[in-house]
């Protein structure tokens, strides 16, 4: 598959439908390789990786469902227990963080994030590449302070997701893509305002 063939049939399968195997180690490095070549103004590399698969699994289980208890304390034991199955739906998962420094003056913290997020889009798109199934989601948990500290982050840091990894059980269908001229505006130059 080429590049762009790649980039116009990525696919996220639902977490619940990935199994193992797991990528295996060698898969994870290029994986990660992958999101440390993410763009990333004046070479701060703020990407933070953290790989959660086995038993740790159930322990950010735990995290998540603490975490919705702090928050909505008249969650039901049903929230509880979704919360909990969460990160065990798939055989690996990756936090994805940035490590900001919110008083660096050449590059704003949105740039960090967005350096971040791009890391973890691009190991989204490897993992395709090398046949795995992944989807990167966020949700309450991703915006939890009790979520980043639990999982060791400072308090500047921003969690931008979890991509979650694995082998699809099914082939995923075809996706409908917008016609991207829908999004496009082509821009002559800057308008000429009156004086007030």
């Amino acid at each position: 598959m080429d590049a762009l063939e790649l980039l116009h049939n990525r696919r996220s399968v639902p977490a619940d439908q990935l199994d193992d195997p797991a990528p295996t180690d060698a898969d994870l490095d290029a994986i990660l390789r992958a999101g440390v070549a993410a763009a990333d103004h004046d070479g701060l590399q703020p990407w933070r990786f953290l790989i959660i698969r086995g038993e740790a699994r159930a322990s950010l289980g735990e995290v998540f469902a603490q975490a919705l208890r702090a928050r909505a304390p008249e969650s039901d034991d049903a929230a509880v227990a979704k919360q909990r199955a969460k990160p065990s739906r798939s055989p690996l998962v990756l936090a994805v963080a940035a490590r900001v420094d919110p008083d660096n003056e050449r590059v704003p913290a949105i740039e960090q994030v967005l350096s971040a997020g791009a890391a973890l889009n691009q190991m989204q798109l490897a993992a395709n590449a090398l046949g795995y199934g992944a989807i990167w989601l966020t949700g309450p948990n991703a915006h939890d302070g009790q979520v980043a500290e639990a999982l060791g982050l400072d308090f500047d840091d921003r969690l931008v997701g979890f991509l979650y990894l694995g082998t699809p059980r099914t082939e995923q269908p075809p996706r409908e893509r917008p016609d991207p001229a829908r999004f496009v505006t082509e821009w002559t130059g800057a308008r000429a305002y009156e004086s007030l």
